[in-house]
């Protein structure tokens, strides 16, 4: 049977020290029963008021909690919250995450509308250009071969207007002014530049246009197996004019070759070699730190197979080559296979970069 312990004169029941159980040889406790002090002297905690004995307990009856404190937890222990709390931070949140998706950036595109082109009559060239079908110039040579029709008829002038309602044709191809839209796209290998392939190979398009629904076109060519970026955009003046040398638009390849290339190979290239269509001369070229078989070379020219030309000119083959600047642009963001929107700060560049007029972007299209 389990001993009682001694009630003391408070009426309190004692607690059992090690003075008192038996086997402890009958010396009494550290603490005495009437003070809880060591050797008679009175405790630290019952010398004050306020001790350990006068204290609340840990959660009282009416809060549960500590200091009289209301409990977040109900009498079963589960964490008992306001629903209306719950639901407008839910709120907050989704509205936070809306407002970061509605920015404009590289993941939403940044487009420009042509309504201002809509309400007045236009040159049919700037409408076909502005169509991205191609550049003014093409637009022209086009019209004078008799391939452009407006409303059904062939147009056979140059300088021509259409309006808004007007159904334009270029090569039976029916063409509508569309918000600009630019995209930079890492190609990956195996590839094609172009549109569309007989062949029924992977094109850029593949890529992009799925994925946008928006038509657009790739400013130059990248070889099927040369990787790196390029842009593809429904901006007919822009793409024309990155691609014209006059305005010397800046690209840098990463180049690995066959075999190691020495210093005065290099040296070689940054003189300046003669090719079978011309000299050419890079704007810089430097051996990479890494390999010595890898070098990097910055060029204004948009020759056919210009760089791997360049090397073969040094007795070796290309093996892997990667275009990682152009026009400002770098690759650093964009795995391969993968592309962006361009900002609106980056569209503007290109535009000041090849001489045309900056965009003004409506928030609400981007």
């Amino acid at each position: 049977m389990k001993k009682k312990r001694p009630e003391r004169p408070d009426g309190k029941k004692e607690q059992s020290r090690k003075g008192d159980r038996p086997g402890s040889g009958g010396k009494p406790g550290r603490r005495d029963a009437k003070s809880g002090g060591r050797d008679g002297k009175p405790g630290r905690r019952d010398s004050k008021p306020g001790g350990r004995d006068d204290r609340p307990g840990r959660r009282d009856d009416r809060s549960g909690k500590r200091g009289g404190k209301p409990s977040s937890r109900d009498d079963r222990g589960r964490n008992k919250r306001d629903g209306g709390d719950r639901e407008e931070r839910s709120k907050s949140r989704t509205y936070s995450a809306k407002a970061k998706k509605s920015k404009s950036g590289p993941t939403s595109p940044n487009r420009t509308s042509q309504e201002p082109y809509l309400k007045n009559e236009i040159r049919i060239n700037k409408y076909i250009a502005h169509a991205g079908f191609c550049s003014r110039r093409e637009a022209d040579e086009y019209i004078e071969a008799g391939k452009v029709k407006v409303n059904g008829k062939v147009a056979d002038q140059l300088g021509m207007k259409v309006k808004k309602d007007d159904d334009v044709e270029v090569d039976g191809q029916r063409v509508s002014l569309e918000p600009f839209v630019y995209i930079l796209l890492n190609k990956g290998k195996d590839t094609i530049s172009t549109t569309d392939d007989e062949k029924d190979r992977n094109t850029v398009l593949d890529a992009v246009e799925d994925a946008t629904g928006y038509r657009v076109y790739p400013v130059g060519r990248l070889d099927r197996n040369t990787m790196g970026l390029l842009i593809l955009t429904n901006d007919g003046d822009l793409a024309h004019r990155l691609m014209h040398p006059s305005f010397e638009v800046k690209k840098t390849y990463e180049v690995t070759a066959s075999r190691n290339l020495t210093e005065e190979e290099v040296e070689r290239l940054r003189s300046g070699v003669e090719l079978e269509d011309g000299p050419v001369k890079p704007a810089r070229v430097r051996h990479s730190l890494n390999d010595p078989k890898t070098i990097e070379i910055t060029v204004f020219e948009g020759r056919n197979h210009l760089i791997r030309r360049m090397i073969a000119h040094l007795g070796a083959d290309v093996k892997k080559l990667i275009r990682t600047r152009y026009a400002g642009l770098n690759d650093k963001d964009i795995r391969v296979g993968r592309w962006r929107y361009l900002k609106q700060k980056e569209i503007n560049d290109l535009r000041k970069l090849t001489k045309l007029d900056t965009l003004d972007f409506n928030k609400e299209d981007g």
